[in-house]
């Protein structure tokens, strides 16, 4: 099932490294491995589609795994 979500992008020292994504109502997903480099910038804010992967696991465990399928980088100087 795709979902839409956004928030802000963070870099968790966990184990090797992890890249997630908190929601602006504070829950984290962890954005799956292979994600395009333009997403992964510490403090972006974005607006992230994808699926949720029930069927991996990581060993950082920070949250629901998430398959970033697109994003939308949001500009907060325009608000």
């Amino acid at each position: 099932m795709s979902i839409t979500l956004t928030g802000t992008i963070e870099r968790r020292d966990i184990g090797t490294g992890a890249w997630a994504l908190v929601t602006q109502e504070g829950v984290t997903y962890e954005i799956l491995r292979g994600a395009d480099k333009d997403l992964l910038k510490a403090g972006q804010k974005a607006k992230v589609k994808g699926q949720v992967r029930e069927d991996v696991m990581t060993t950082a465990m920070i949250g629901p795994v998430l398959e970033v399928k697109s994003f939308e980088v949001i500009d907060i100087s325009k608000n």
